[in-house]
């Protein structure tokens, strides 16, 4: 493995979501000097929060502004073990509760399947919605879910690659390649998942995480199963007082072992000298020396960053090759007196439409082909149903607060004029929901939205948050690599790089950007 020659006491990161603060502590622990620069006001990245003021000025709620789904927590237990915390030791604590279900997910047809990552659990609700039959093949195929995951982790998620040629370059790499490929691994999900289950509706369980990794399941590689097994199998979490709080306790690690956190400061230059990144300067104008440099914003950050150092594009694949979808997003509130008569009362419900197949062609479709979703499926997420805390009083009376996602295309795929769009198609969100017995929703007071405009206005590549999408030339050794060519001492880390999009994954590539460094 490629690692980071000369001296490397002293690291500057930029950024301080989750891949910025894993990489900090792992590098802390390792005996580092370690700043971290972040941009906006509070650390987090796509797990921070935006405040909600009330008509006095005063904070009147917080929302999570990004992820919303928490799968493999013991990826942030090692992070804090680096430097001999935990989640108690931290301010604030993190403190964990398993979702049962983890989703509960609803269908045009008026049925609904709740998903448990317990095995039993998962059976019984299987064999009772679908038939024994249902049951004994979801059963098979969780087995196979945990075989990909087993043998893909430690080589092609928590790896760090510097040719194709690892994949086969010792006798355990060609093992767990052929062991990979033996198992289906590089063949299509959607169908490998219809070999176990008939019922289209559990196959979408288990198969609309291709989303994360930007592809439609019936072209997503299966070695893309391993998130299904992380959502489906693994457990899904939330912690107390919201997903920010994993952030807020990561910073606070760092600071109480010796690392520095500054806040509200942009990163506008990389001073080089011989190759090597000397420093960084905000800008205010403060330099900060770096022996070593970590980026972990998305890519068109750092590439303006890059080409603002005179460092050449060669190699960084800047057509950006194939971005995943986006996706809008509104948050707000609704009054409980009417939530509690929802058909749904749990944490995350995924609402799916009628059509399937042919919404992923709408959302994934090339350059300029892209449409939204003509009957939509929607994440509704309601962070109040396990954590009571967050429940909000407003006008007089008892609210919680929701959240609803509705993936939709990039701004290549379709360059929509979000300004004009915005407003009428959250309208029309709503209108679906209340149609679907989500009553209230039209009149949901809507705080604040997400559109492909304000992604790409924080710098996300085309708009999406899910960044590069994970077709096989941008998978695993293909993606684009953590080692930043033309620098001797600059490290990526984030979603754009290996190993990919998702919580567990930026945890992961912060530790891998660590680990060239130490």
């Amino acid at each position: 493995m490629r690692t980071i020659n000369g001296p490397t006491d002293t690291i500057v990161v930029v950024g301080a979501g989750l891949a910025g603060l894993s990489a900090a502590l792992h590098l802390i622990g390792a005996g580092k000097r370690v700043t971290i620069i972040e941009r906006e006001a509070a650390v987090g990245g796509r797990v921070g929060v935006y405040p909600v003021t009330g008509d006095d000025g005063k904070t009147l709620y917080e929302i999570d502004n990004g992820a919303s789904v928490l799968t493999m927590p013991d990826l942030i237990e090692s992070a804090l073990a680096a430097v001999g915390e935990s989640f108690d030791s931290v301010s604030p604590k993190i403190s964990l509760c398993a979702l049962s279900p983890s989703y509960h997910t609803r269908y045009a047809d008026g049925s609904s399947i709740d998903v448990f990552s317990d095995p039993e659990a998962m059976a019984e609700e299987v064999a009772r919605k679908c038939g024994s039959a249902e049951a004994e093949g979801y059963r098979a195929l969780r087995r196979w879910l945990a075989s990909i995951f087993d043998a893909e982790f430690d080589r092609f998620i928590d790896s760090n690659f510097d040719s194709p040629l690892d994949l086969v370059s010792t006798p355990s790499a060609l093992r767990d390649t052929l062991a990979i490929t033996r198992l289906g691994g590089f063949g299509r999900l959607g169908p490998r998942v219809e070999k176990f289950l008939k019922d289209e509706r559990l196959r979408r369980v288990f198969t609309f995480q291709a989303l994360y990794a930007g592809m439609a399941p019936a072209k997503a590689l299966a070695v893309y199963g391993a998130i299904a097994h992380m959502d489906t199998s693994l457990g899904v979490y939330f912690p107390e007082g919201g997903m920010a709080t994993v952030a807020a306790g990561m910073a606070d690690a760092v600071t109480r072992n010796g690392g520095t956190v500054v806040t509200g400061a942009e990163v506008t230059n990389i001073d080089v000298r011989e190759g090597r990144a000397t420093s960084v300067r905000t800008s205010d104008g403060t330099v900060y020396p770096c022996d070593a440099l970590i980026l972990t914003p998305d890519l068109p950050v750092v590439d303006a960053l890059l080409d603002g150092a005179a460092v050449s594009a060669r190699g960084r694949g800047r057509g950006y090759g194939t971005v995943s979808p986006s996706a809008v997003v509104f948050h707000g509130t609704v009054p409980t007196r009417v939530t509690d008569m929802w058909p749904a009362s749990s944490h995350h419900t995924i609402d799916f439409g009628a059509e399937w197949s042919s919404t992923f062609a709408r959302i994934t479709a090339r350059r300029g082909k892209g449409t939204l979703m003509a009957d939509p499926s929607l994440l509704v997420t309601r962070p109040s149903v396990t954590d009571r805390a967050l429940l909000v009083e407003r006008g007089g009376e008892q609210c919680e607060p929701v959240s609803v996602l509705a993936p939709c295309p990039n701004l290549r795929s379709a360059p929509l004029d979000w300004t004009r769009l915005q407003d009428p198609y959250v309208r029309e969100l709503q209108q679906e929901l209340e149609r679907r017995g989500y009553r209230g929703m039209s009149t949901m007071t809507v705080d604040h939205v997400d559109t492909p405009q304000t992604w790409a206005d924080r710098g996300m590549l085309l708009g999406s948050p899910f960044s590069s999408a994970h077709v096989f030339r941008q998978t695993g050794p293909f993606r684009r690599h953590n080692v930043v060519r033309g620098l001797k001492n600059v490290v990526l880390a984030g979603s754009a790089t290996t190993p990919g999009v998702g919580v567990p994954t930026v945890l992961v590539s912060g530790k891998l950007a660590a680990e060239r460094i130490r």
